[in-house]
Order: C-alpha cells, then sequence, then structure tokens
C-alpha cells in the first residue's frame, strides 16, 4: 500500500481547468459587442496593451532593491533587502529564464503578450539584470562595508589579513576545509565536471613546474562550510573573512609539487523547475523525491564570474557548460549576496528596524475558549500586526479539546519546528480524525513537505499527498466540535500559508468563523480534494480552477453594468501578481464604461493603467517595505453595498486554471468597515514606500509636499497594533489594582 494518498481522479476538474485555459475571444467579443462603438478602438489582443510578464517582475525586484538603495533605513535592513533581491533573482533564472531557454531550445517562435520572441525578453532580461548586479555590488562595497566597519563589524579581504590571523586561516583551512575538498583536473583525461546548482566554485590555474605546463581545476566551495568565516582571535570586535579566499590563498595544498597561479570563483545556476508528467506519476511523493535529485543537475541557465576573470577562462567555462555569452554574468563584487543574510541576525540594535511584537486580538486576551467567542461573530486576522499565535492557539485547542472529533486542514508551506504540525500530530494521537492536505509540489519546500508529512503519517493522521496536474494552493482548516446543540463546524481561511516563521514578515488577512453556510462549503472543500464531487453551486467559497475566473469576470462585469446604467460602478483590488490576459481585457471595458478602478499590485502587473480611451480610470500602485505585501482582498462596490473576499489566488493564469484555490465571502460588518475605513484607504493614500505604475511601465514615487502627511501605511500599522497592545495591558493592570 502506496504511503499517503494522491487524488488523480478528478477527471471534471482537468476539463474545467482546460476549459478556463481556452482563450475564447469571440465569446468575450459577443458579450461586450454593445458596448463597442461608443469607446476609442483599442485591440485588447494587441501586444501595444500588455507589459511583459518577465520584464514586469523585475522591475518589482527593483523596487525591493531600492529598499537596500534607501540610506534612511538601517544598514543590516539594506543589507537583508540586498540578500532578497539576489535571492529573488535566482528563483527567477531557475523557473523563469529556464522555461524560456527550453521555449528558445524547442524552436518556440509563440509571441508573449506584449509582442516578443522569448530571445527577444531574454535579451531584455540580461540588460536589466546586469544594471541590477552593478547597482548590488556598488551599494554592497560603497555602502554596506563601510557601515559594517563602522560599527566594528570587518569582511576583510584575505590580503589584508594580519599575520595572526592568517595564520588561524591556515590552521582553519587545513583542519576544516582541506579534508572536504575534492581538486577536479580539467583536461583531455578529465571531462568538465558536473557541478551543483547554485554551487559556488574555483577555477584555479597551476603551473606544472616539471613540464612547464599551465593546467586548470575546478574546486567546489563546500556548502557544509560556512561561507562567512568568523575569525574569533579579536575579541573587541567581529572579523569574518569569505570562505572562497581561504581556499585560494592555500590552494597550494591542494596540488603538491605546483604552483598555484591564480583562482577565480564562478557560481552556477540551473533549470529547477519540477516536470512531473500526470502519466507517469502513479506515486507522487516517490515522483517529487526523483524530481528533487534532479533539480541539482538540470541545465545550467546562468554563471555567475569574478569582474577580474580573464576573457581565456570565461571562455573555457563558457565552452564547457555550452552557453552563449548573455548567460555568462561577471560581477564585480561578491558572488551571491544572499549568502550574507547571517550577518543580519548580528545583535546591533542601531543597525536594525525596531523589534515590533505583534497584538493578540482584543477578543482572544486573557482567559478564553476560542470556541466560544467564535460563536458570536467571525474573528479577523491582520498578520503581521495581529499576532499568528492565536491561529496556532486554534489548531492546538482543538487537538486537546475532548469535543473536538474531527481536524481537517490544507498545508501548503510550514515553517521548521512547526507547532501546527506538531498539534495536528498530537491530535491524531489523542483518537480525533484528522486530515492533512499537504501539497508536495510547493516549489522549493517539496523536500521539508516530505519529511514532515511522513511524521505526521506515522502519528495516525490521514495524509493526502496532492492533486495530479494541480497545486492545492488553498489555505483552509477546519475543526468539528461537539456542543449541546449538536455538531460544529469552525472554520479558518486565510490568504496565506500556517507558517509561523514568514507571517511574522508578511502581511495577510485570515478570519474564524463558525458561520453554518460557510462551514459547510469549507467541509465540502475537503470532500472535493479527497473525495469525489461535482458540487457547483458554492455561495460564501468560490473554487479554482471550477469557478474562480468566471466569477471574477461575473462581478467585474456587474460593476461595469452599474456603472452604464447611471449607478456607481467601483473596484478595489489587492493581490501579489496580475497576469491573466482575460481578467485584464474585463478591466479595461470595465475602465472604458467608467468604473473607477484601484489596484495594489505588488509585484508582477501587465495591465497598462492611464491611457486615454483603455484605462484612464484604473490605478495602480505597489507598496514594498518592512514586510512583504501578501493579503489578496477584492472588493466591488455593488452599487453601495460592497461585497468583499479575501482569497489565496491571484489574477494570473497558474492560479485561476492549474490551482486549487479559494476565494471567500466576508460578512461580519465589522471586518467589512474595517477594511473600508481604515486598511484599504491608509494602504491607497500610502506615500513613502509605494509607486505608482505609469503608462510607460515605470514606476514613480508619489509626489509629496512640504505640507502633506507622509503616511508609511506599515509604519501606521504597527503604530496602531503597538497602542493598542499598551493601552490593553494598562487596563489589565488597571483592573488588577
Amino acid at each position: 500500500m502506496k504511503e499517503g494518498t494522491v487524488r488523480t481522479n478528478i477527471h471534471h476538474l482537468h476539463a474545467q481547468a482546460q476549459d478556463e485555459a481556452l482563450d475564447d475571444r469571440a465569446g468575450e467579443e459577443r458579450t461586450q459587442k454593445d458596448q463597442t462603438a461608443s469607446v476609442p478602438a483599442f485591440d485588447l489582443y494587441g501586444p501595444e496593451v500588455y507589459f511583459n510578464r518577465e520584464l514586469s517582475w523585475l522591475d518589482f525586484n527593483w523596487r525591493v532593491l531600492n529598499e537596500a538603495l534607501d540610506p534612511n533605513l538601517p544598514l543590516l535592513e539594506r543589507l537583508k533587502f540586498l540578500a532578497i533581491t539576489s535571492a529573488n533573482l535566482d528563483e527567477f533564472y531557475m523557473i523563469r529564464v529556464a522555461g524560456l531557454q527550453q521555449q528558445i531550445e524547442l524552436g518556440v517562435t509563440d509571441l508573449s503578450p506584449d509582442g516578443r520572441t522569448p530571445e527577444e525578453t531574454i535579451e531584455a532580461i540580461r540588460e536589466s539584470v546586469v544594471r541590477m548586479n552593478a547597482a548590488m555590488s556598488r551599494c554592497f562595497l560603497d555602502d554596506v562595508l563601510p557601515g559594517l566597519e563602522a560599527a566594528d563589524v570587518h569582511l576583510r579581504s584575505y590580503d589584508t589579513l594580519d599575520e595572526s590571523s592568517r595564520t588561524w586561516c591556515e590552521k582553519y583551512f587545513m583542519e576544516h576545509v582541506f579534508p572536504v575538498l575534492s581538486p577536479l583536473a580539467i583536461d583531455p583525461g578529465h571531462p568538465f565536471p558536473h557541478l551543483l546548482n547554485r554551487s559556488l566554485n574555483l577555477v584555479i590555474t597551476v603551473l606544472d613546474t616539471v613540464t612547464d605546463e599551465e593546467r586548470i581545476a575546478v574546486v567546489q566551495v563546500p556548502p557544509v562550510v560556512p561561507r562567512l568565516v568568523h575569525i574569533p582571535i579579536h575579541r573587541s570586535s567581529k572579523h569574518y573573512v569569505l570562505l572562497g579566499e581561504i581556499i585560494a590563498a592555500n590552494a597550494n595544498a591542494l596540488f603538491p609539487g605546483l604552483q598555484v597561479i591564480d583562482a577565480w570563483l564562478f557560481r552556477v545556476t540551473r533549470n529547477a523547475d519540477l516536470d512531473i508528467a500526470d502519466d507517469e506519476a502513479s506515486d507522487l511523493l516517490k515522483t517529487i523525491e526523483e524530481q528533487i535529485r534532479r533539480r541539482r543537475w538540470g541545465a545550467v541557465v546562468r554563471v555567475e564570474v569574478d569582474g577580474d576573470m580573464p576573457r581565456n577562462v570565461c571562455r573555457m567555462l563558457q565552452r564547457a557548460m555550452n552557453l552563449r555569452d548573455r548567460d555568462i554574468y561577471p560581477i564585480e563584487g561578491p558572488l551571491n549576496i544572499a549568502d550574507f543574510m547571517d550577518l543580519t541576525s548580528l545583535p546591533i540594535k542601531e543597525l536594525k528596524d525596531p523589534p515590533f511584537t505583534p497584538r493578540i486580538v482584543d477578543s482572544l486576551r486573557g482567559d478564553h475558549n476560542i470556541f466560544d467567542r467564535t460563536s458570536s461573530r467571525d474573528l479577523f486576522f491582520y498578520h503581521p500586526y495581529d499576532s499568528f499565535s492565536s491561529v496556532i492557539e486554534f489548531i492546538e485547542m482543538a487537538a486537546d479539546d475532548p469535543d473536538v472529533l474531527a481536524i481537517k486542514q490544507t498545508l501548503y508551506r510550514t515553517s521548521g519546528n512547526s507547532s501546527i504540525v506538531k498539534a495536528l500530530a498530537r491530535a491524531a494521537e489523542n483518537g480525533k480524525q484528522v486530515t492533512a492536505f499537504v501539497e508536495l509540489k510547493a516549489r522549493f519546500d517539496e523536500e521539508n513537505n516530505i519529511i514532515w508529512a511522513r511524521q505526521l503519517e506515522h502519528a495516525g493522521v490521514h495524509v493526502v499527498y496532492g492533486i495530479i496536474g494541480f497545486k492545492t494552493h488553498c489555505k483552509l482548516a477546519l475543526a468539528v466540535r461537539r456542543e449541546q446543540s449538536g455538531l460544529k463546524t469552525y472554520v479558518h481561511m486565510s490568504t496565506g500559508n500556517y507558517n509561523e516563521t514568514t507571517a511574522r514578515v508578511y502581511t495577510d488577512f485570515g478570519i474564524l468563523s463558525c458561520r453554518d453556510e460557510l462551514a459547510f462549503e469549507a467541509s465540502a472543500v475537503f470532500n472535493y480534494l479527497t473525495g469525489y464531487s461535482h458540487q457547483t453551486n458554492w455561495h460564501k467559497i468560490i473554487l479554482a480552477p471550477v469557478s474562480l475566473r468566471q466569477k471574477t469576470l461575473a462581478l467585474i462585469q456587474r460593476e461595469m453594468e452599474n456603472q452604464k446604467a447611471g449607478r456607481t460602478g467601483r473596484i478595489i483590488a489587492k493581490m501579489n501578481a496580475l497576469v491573466d490576459s482575460q481578467i485584464i481585457r474585463a478591466l479595461y471595458r470595465a475602465s472604458q464604461a467608467g468604473v473607477q478602478i484601484d489596484l495594489i499590485v505588488r509585484g508582477i502587473c501587465c495591465l497598462k493603467p492611464g491611457i486615454p480611451g483603455l484605462s484612464e480610470n484604473i490605478r495602480i500602485i505597489s507598496v514594498v517595505g518592512r514586510f512583504l505585501e501578501h493579503a489578496r482582498v477584492f472588493i466591488f462596490g455593488n452599487d453601495g453595498d460592497p461585497e468583499i473576499y479575501f482569497s489565496s489566488a491571484d489574477w494570473m493564469p497558474r492560479n485561476l486554471n492549474r490551482r486549487v484555490e479559494a476565494m471567500f465571502l466576508i460578512e461580519e460588518q465589522s471586518i467589512k468597515d474595517r477594511l473600508l475605513e481604515d486598511i484599504i484607504p491608509t494602504m491607497l493614500s500610502d506615500n513613502v514606500k509605494s509607486y505608482i505604475l505609469q503608462p510607460d511601465g515605470s514606476y514613480v514615487r508619489p509626489q509629496v509636499g512640504e505640507d502633506d502627511e507622509r503616511v508609511n501605511s506599515q509604519e501606521r500599522f504597527i503604530s496602531r497594533a503597538e497602542t493598542a497592545y499598551r493601552d490593553r495591558n494598562a487596563e489589565e493592570e488597571g483592573e488588577e489594582d
């Protein structure tokens, strides 16, 4: 019997998704034919009305980098954003650029919606990334390193070390590094080695003093040894040297009888996208384990090299890995700045943002039963301003409450040593019926998910491993409890993962509810995932790939019809990415009809706002700040009676066609009021951490006059949370007195 369960018998889901993916141009035109005569002629399928998806993502990474370039931020926060920018580029090349290169190799000439061939897109990507790399290196070398020096943190070049430090490094090399190194000769008898994905390597030239011949070897910088080596002999300050420099300086030990001439670092990035064929994956767990192993050996998509590496050595690497000129990226600063993220944990308060402690939602403070508090009204969480500990408490209380009979939960990404995973295991051991729907295909979290999914199984949890052809991305947990009135189902739904680590730095919305209809549909979602279901009648929860696309288009259409009928059309939407062409066309048509549309899009945005006759009624901002904006909310004016939905899905084809997603209706009036009167207006008025997307694709900061109030939405929410926390504590202390 296979471990876990894999859901494959959902042919109706596949059929639905395939139907959704088809771009029914004729159907759209029939629906909209009545309004085309009254608006300027725009070809809504033409490339001139779309931004390029990949270049828009790079624009987002530039906005992240701008945080690192901001001299007003504390130095270690700037370093954090540099590291994030670098890590983002890694994933971009491993997935997106790798996909473009595969298209070129296969001879694909299809144009992207903005009219570019894959070849043209890659060339534009390189142009932007070369500039980005240069800006990152300048920031690190000119700002970060001097700032760390001023704080008595010294990242030394090996050449500048004093004699005692060099002696320590030589000893460290021989004891901790030399035993794990394997120099690999490059000559006709020794082909170029197959280097691991994201590996840092040294290419070393040596002189054979016997034959007077110059030879070349490659040495991998071992990932099992920290790259930032702390030299502990300096008691009053912190001194570091890079592992690669220690190896290069002591490389003679690797080549006895030969003379090391020089050494240069280079770094390899490979295609890391998992390719799972539905008809080959009868055992999804084993298939993914095999794909993870293959990920380390995918085709090379980028090689970063030391900026001073000689051209002939670059050419050798290029030929050895069958690369083009555009795949080689000389870097003037250190390679892979993401490795320096460890320095951001240094306990130097003045170089960091002030610490922030999330507040506990008022109704859950003190002695309480979370089920009792939820029975009277829906609870709202706005993480990280509201503590994620309340969500953990819900699962933990359900695990230990003898009246709770069953727990069901989807898990896409979770943290190491997760309290939620422990609680689910404990619940099963307590005799409860526990089902965990684990998405093994959560990119770059596959290995972690396999490990703790097996731990859950060992504890007696029924683990469902995923659905072939789809990623299960919805965020949903429920607990079935026995009460005097009968069985009651409590539901938690969210825009973010059940990950207590990212919950501290991602903004997300969530609710805890026991409304009967929502609970019924939440249970139906799990039945849909784990069993057989053709249910199509959903009211509170709208699922992708079943009906989320149609529902979204219908809601946009309703706002357009209201506007055309003389009523008020209004759309406000916050998401991570806007890519889907069909939804973009619907938004264009709504704008042409006069609907006022505000979009808060953190990352990729392919819609062009502010074009007269097309999108002059659409305003798009992006907020990039201390926390990663991850909450998704969609507000449709409904002629003065707003409908508000939270969702796990962005407006992207992958979310609407190839993932199981949930968009759910918000009914609690107090939650709606807080969103409409506080949270959304504050975000829309942000003029410190926001950027406004222009018709030409550029992002500009809002103009702020001397007398204008400066609004940093995230800092404002932090301030309000801290004030509420202090006031509540003072109130409780007064009650004790």
